[in-house]
């Protein structure tokens, strides 16, 4: 199994920046990429930045040129967020997929962002 815990989320004004924090522990050998996902009441949890095994990174198009995906030798994650906006607010989850019984994805508890104007 992989535990996720993350942190650093809380209020910010638009303009602002935050970095969020996800430890990772258990069996990380078994992740195969990584990725941080946020969500807001009534909508669905979407993709916000994926990170893979090679450092290699993606980013949804709300994200891009403002956030910034890293991690460090499988332990922690980390996303960068600046020049914040309301539309970020969110609860924000860190995950991870693993070949763990085929292929199970793991999920931490979340942690809230808002952003005020």
């Amino acid at each position: 199994q992989v535990q996720l815990v993350e942190s650093g989320g809380g209020l910010v004004q638009a303009g602002g920046s935050l970095r969020l924090s996800c430890s990772i522990s258990g069996t990380t050998f078994s992740i195969t990429g990584m990725g941080w996902y946020r969500q807001v009441p009534g909508k669905q949890r979407e993709m916000v930045a994926g990170i893979g095994t090679d450092r290699s990174t993606t980013y949804s198009e709300s994200a891009k040129g403002r956030f910034t995906i890293s991690g460090d030798n499988a332990k922690n994650m980390y996303l960068q967020m600046n020049s914040l906006k309301p539309e970020d607010t969110a609860v924000y989850y860190c995950a991870a997929d693993t070949r763990i019984r085929g292929g199970l994805r793991y999920w931490g508890r979340g942690t809230q962002v808002t952003v005020s104007s």
